[in-house]
């Protein structure tokens, strides 16, 4: 089911682009004011020379730090264990290195918000910005990275500890799951960028 959604927004996304290309190319046959072609010099120009420039965000980063904390997530079982605790199941949770691994994932978030707060809070804290706020701010371009830090390593600790990640290859493993499970992502990434960069080119930049 969800291979078949990310397949038709990925055709619907690839027929949009085209679409656009051939309104553009008539948009600016007819001299309609502030449209620019894609099928023009500059537009064929800016097509296959600022391909690069457009997929190079900070979004892409994102989304690779956020599939492989999801990734690693669910394949330490870390996972299942919280959803069983959120759910009353606690029984579920029986062995005594689960129970030993949560306290230890427990111990080190505490630590983590710990030290990320007094990077943030305190006045004059390194991640805060020159007038001292939040947003815009060091801390505010790094908080998926942070946040995507402390979920990989508290999972791959707790699958270490509880004993489902017993080599380094599990811990590869687990890492990059994410990566594997969310590959069609990229795709949707790179047409949905190319498009909505596209559509900044005909209608916006040319005004």
């Amino acid at each position: 089911m969800r291979s078949k959604l990310i397949a038709r927004l990925c055709a619907a996304l690839l027929v949009g682009e085209a679409v656009l290309i051939l309104t553009s190319w008539i948009l600016s046959a007819t001299m309609t004011r502030g449209v620019r072609s894609l099928l023009s010099d500059e537009g064929l120009r800016w097509l296959l020379g600022g391909f690069t420039e457009v997929m190079a965000s900070p979004l892409l980063v994102w989304l690779v730090l956020v599939l492989i904390a999801a990734g690693c997530f669910v394949r330490s079982g870390l996972s299942s264990v919280t959803r069983s605790l959120l759910t009353g199941r606690r029984a579920s949770v029986a062995s005594y290195r689960d129970r030993v691994a949560l306290r230890a994932v427990l111990v080190f978030l505490i630590i983590y918000v710990a030290v990320v707060l007094l990077l943030t809070v305190i006045p004059h804290a390194i991640l805060l910005s020159a007038t001292g706020s939040l947003w815009p701010s060091p801390f505010s371009r790094s908080v998926v990275p942070l946040a995507a830090f402390g979920v990989a390593v508290s999972a791959a600790a707790f699958g270490v500890i509880s004993g489902r990640l017993v080599s380094l290859t599990d811990i590869l493993e687990a890492l990059t799951a994410g990566l594997r499970r969310g590959a069609p992502l990229f795709l949707v990434y790179i047409l949905a960028m190319q498009f909505a960069a596209s559509l900044r080119f005909v209608f916006i930049s040319g005004q």
